[in-house]
């Protein structure tokens, strides 16, 4: 099995095939070398071979080598190949134009070898750089949002330890909020943001007494009147409204126990006047409280569970989100299982 061939890739483009060759006679040793023959065939051939660098022709039929840079630059899959424009043209009007069009350097024929092999690798080198850069960059966001969740998960714990409700339900919830939400058919960074902000849901239990949240048996009407004031804490702890994530927190918190029959607290909202941070957080929280063991109750199968859900759609539950929890379900489960308690 011969070796891969790890050496960069340069792509070159001129109509003419004796400059190419000239350019592949040098590059050769120390490069991959591609080649195209015009623009159009450029763009092909850069998606199929990925080169790491551009050397490009300006006067070529059809189109010319500064739109051909132009459409590498619009591409999101091209637009960081560095493009070195070698050219006939020299005089300053020309080189102004290669810059505007997006190049990262101009030569003017004939080139010489030497200069050629020290641009190339000058932009192959500060290519290197902005790839590490990049690398590190999203390293630390990586470990941002890792921090971030931790703190969120942490903060929705603290409410969950103060009542009768089990260490990894916010964890398992949140998750199977994100999962909802994707097949209900938001995008990745939507999604994402529910499963940050949907731990919090229940944080206003913290300003919620022991004797109730702690209490045995049934609250009575003074106390269940109080209990559900959690909502509006929740949204008053959580109330910044100059982050995105908090403001949604805010809204989970304070609507997660609405129904969409308008029969819920602690305004009464009805069908799509409830935010869908809310309408998710309610499918997500009840299925995990289902199936979860508490002190006064056995977990429940995950059928009768799934069917209380599909059961109450229409008037716990936006039927909109109770498909696309049946849609997510199989994933929910693998969450489900990997963050059982200990």
């Amino acid at each position: 099995m011969p070796e891969a061939d790890d050496r960069p890739t340069v792509l070159v483009v001129d109509d003419f095939k004796t400059n190419v060759e000239y350019l592949r006679d040098f590059l050769e040793p120390e490069y991959r070398v591609l080649a195209a023959y015009s623009g159009e065939q450029a763009l092909e051939v850069a998606l199929e071979g990925h080169p790491d660098i551009l050397l490009l022709d300006v006067m070529m039929p059809g189109m010319d080598g500064y739109e051909t840079c132009r459409r590498f630059k619009e591409d999101p899959r091209l637009k960081n190949i560095p493009i070195i424009f070698v050219t006939a043209l020299g005089d300053e009007k020309d080189e102004a134009s290669a810059f505007e069009a997006g190049g990262s350097d101009f030569l003017t024929k004939p080139v010489k070898r030497i200069v050629v092999l020290k641009r190339i690798r000058t932009q192959l080198a500060s290519l290197d750089q902005m790839r590490r850069l990049e690398a590190e960059v999203q390293k630390r966001t990586r470990e941002i949002e890792s921090t971030r969740m931790k703190v969120i998960q942490c903060l929705g714990k603290a409410a969950e330890f103060r009542d009768n409700e089990t260490g990894n339900h916010v964890i398992r919830m949140s998750h199977f909020a994100e999962r909802i939400a994707l097949a209900y058919g938001l995008d990745a960074d939507e999604a994402r943001l529910y499963l940050y902000a949907t731990p919090m849901h229940d944080v206003g239990k913290i300003g919620i007494r022991d004797t109730i949240l702690l209490k045995p048996g049934r609250l009575d009407e003074e106390e269940l009147k109080e209990m559900r004031t959690h909502c509006e804490i929740g949204e008053k702890i959580l109330g910044e409204r100059d982050s995105l994530l908090l403001e949604t927190a805010s809204i989970c918190a304070k609507t997660h126990h609405e129904r969409w029959d308008g029969k819920g607290y602690p305004a009464g909202l009805a069908g799509e006047d409830i935010p869908l941070v809310g309408r998710i957080a309610a499918v997500a929280d009840v299925f995990d409280a289902l199936t979860s063991k508490r002190p006064y109750k056995e977990a429940w199968p995950i059928a009768k569970a799934a069917g209380e859900i599909q059961n109450s759609s229409g008037t716990q539950f936006d039927p909109a989100v109770v498909e696309a929890f049946h849609k997510a379900l199989e994933e929910i489960l693998v969450i489900r299982e990997n963050y059982l308690e200990a």
